[in-house]
């Protein structure tokens, strides 16, 4: 259990009948009338994003939500399959519970967040950025930046993102997970 003043980003609460993590909040004390707090809470399992008011020293109940380290192992017919790389312990994910699925690749590590008291599965996240090769890619021609300095590229993972007119062809670039955008070239051999 826990306060309104004991609020903090990050928090995770059991709400509504539902996990929800605190995105920001903030106290607001008017010259007339009780205290509050306006927050802003994201769904863990859905990920969207809710406004609410609580009344200033309102009890919560909160949860424990563990973030731990898992490796993508490959996909099949059931859903994503992953394990987790302390224990070895296997298991497979269905696909809405995976975003961000298409910037995956096999072996890729990612962290998962569990319900600690009933080890349930929430979600699944990448990390902020992924180093992808590209595998088809129109070449880009020289002075061609009247209209639209970027271009669509095909990555590895099937997931097309839009980079500068110099990528070429299995270039290895780094993209931004939450974005889908380019971020750099990646040196080979480092």
């Amino acid at each position: 259990m826990a306060t309104t003043a004991d609020f903090r980003n990050g928090l995770c609460l059991e709400w509504n009948n539902d996990l929800y993590s605190i995105v920001e909040f903030q106290h607001v004390k008017p010259g007339k009338g009780p205290a509050f707090v306006r927050t802003k809470l994201r769904n863990i399992k859905t990920g969207r994003v809710i406004d609410n008011t609580f009344t200033s020293g309102v009890t919560v109940t909160t949860a424990r939500i563990e973030k731990r380290e898992f490796q993508f192992l490959y996909k099949d017919e059931d859903g994503y399959n992953f394990m987790e790389t302390e224990t070895f312990e296997q298991f497979n994910l269905d696909e809405k519970m995976v975003p961000q699925a298409d910037l995956m690749k096999d072996g890729q590590a990612v962290s998962v967040l569990v319900h600690a008291e009933t080890e349930t599965i929430l979600s699944v996240e990448l990390p902020q950025y992924v180093e992808l090769r590209v595998t088809y890619t129109e070449p880009g021609l020289k002075g061609d930046t009247s209209t639209s300095p970027s271009k669509p590229a095909t990555v590895e993972t099937g997931a097309t993102i839009k980079v500068p007119l110099f990528i070429e062809n299995d270039e290895l670039i780094r993209v931004n997970t939450n974005t889908y955008e380019y971020d750099s070239r990646v040196k080979e051999g480092k």
